[in-house]
């Protein structure tokens, strides 16, 4: 056995994310919050990320330090917290490619490269303003229908991400990642060229030998990195472990409001003493 998969901290796997990359981020409940602080401190460039199906507070982070070059997404928003502030002064500025989807639409182009196919055809865009955005999603013929009438299709481009960015509650040292009630989360490995993963916490054996706790499992195969971050969600939950901090996500919309409020939120909580925040847990914080 070897554990050369695990690393020894989120600095490492930042590491493995280049400039220009590919990035794929879920919308909730398994977002990496440690390691996006780690791509900022590292001052990652022009990625392209791709929100499964939508995101918040890591794609605002990211937009907000200048990390982000393109955004494909259905959705940047801080839900019932409000807007995404990065993400709304980008729009206003133009500063910032935005590939509009919607959330099928960006499932469909995942499950796409999943199956090695270059796209799958997928009924709803018809007529909407998605398609004069998108020239890259195709209007063909349904090729079966049998009376040969009108019946468009909108053609979904397979979208394959450089990388998945996951955090989840637990790994093996034999790169297995489960993720529990997350399922979409396959999609997001299947179709990405690896996975980099933090993680809760280290299980004492191999994940696909508990009968358990295997149909869950995100196998090695897709994982290209791990490393343990406790509460490395941090603003955010993380299913089935920790709730949001809703306090902290509102201390973060509130700063952001202004660019100069982001920096300083930056220097505070990605490269000052308050990043370590994440990893205290709330009861000891207390």
């Amino acid at each position: 056995m070897t554990n050369q998969i695990v690393l020894p901290d989120v600095e490492a796997l930042a590491a493995r994310v280049a400039d220009g990359a590919k990035v794929a981020v879920f919308k909730d409940g398994a977002v990496p919050m440690d390691l996006g602080r780690a791509l900022v401190r590292k001052g990652v460039r022009g990625l392209h990320v791709v929100t499964v199906p939508t995101s918040g507070l890591l794609a605002d982070m990211l937009i907000g330090a200048g990390c982000v070059a393109t955004i494909e997404t259905s959705g940047v928003t801080m839900s019932e917290f409000g807007q995404a502030p990065c993400f709304g002064r980008a729009v206003k500025s133009s500063s910032l490619k935005i590939m509009d989807a919607t959330c099928p639409a960006v499932y469909t182009g995942l499950q796409a490269a999943e199956k090695g196919v270059p796209f799958i055809p997928m009924r709803g865009l018809i007529g909407s303003d998605i398609l004069a955005n998108r020239p890259d999603f195709k209007t063909i013929d349904n090729p079966y229908d049998a009376d040969g009438g009108d019946d468009p299709i909108v053609a979904i481009p397979a979208i394959r991400p450089d990388v998945s960015l996951i955090h989840a509650p637990l790994a093996d040292a034999f790169g297995n990642v489960w993720i529990g009630r997350q399922a979409e989360l396959k999609i997001m490995a299947h179709a990405s060229a690896e996975s980099l993963i933090t993680c809760e916490r280290l299980y004492e054996g191999n994940l696909l030998e508990d009968p358990h706790l295997a149909p869950a499992v995100i196998p090695s195969m897709y994982v290209g990195g791990i490393a343990v971050a406790e509460r490395g969600g941090w603003p955010l939950g993380l299913t089935g472990e920790y709730d949001d901090d809703p306090d902290a996500i509102l201390a973060y919309i509130q700063a952001a409001a202004t660019p100069e409020g982001f920096q300083d939120w930056l220097a505070e909580h990605v490269f000052g003493s308050g990043a370590a925040d994440a990893r205290v847990p709330a009861q000891a914080a207390e």
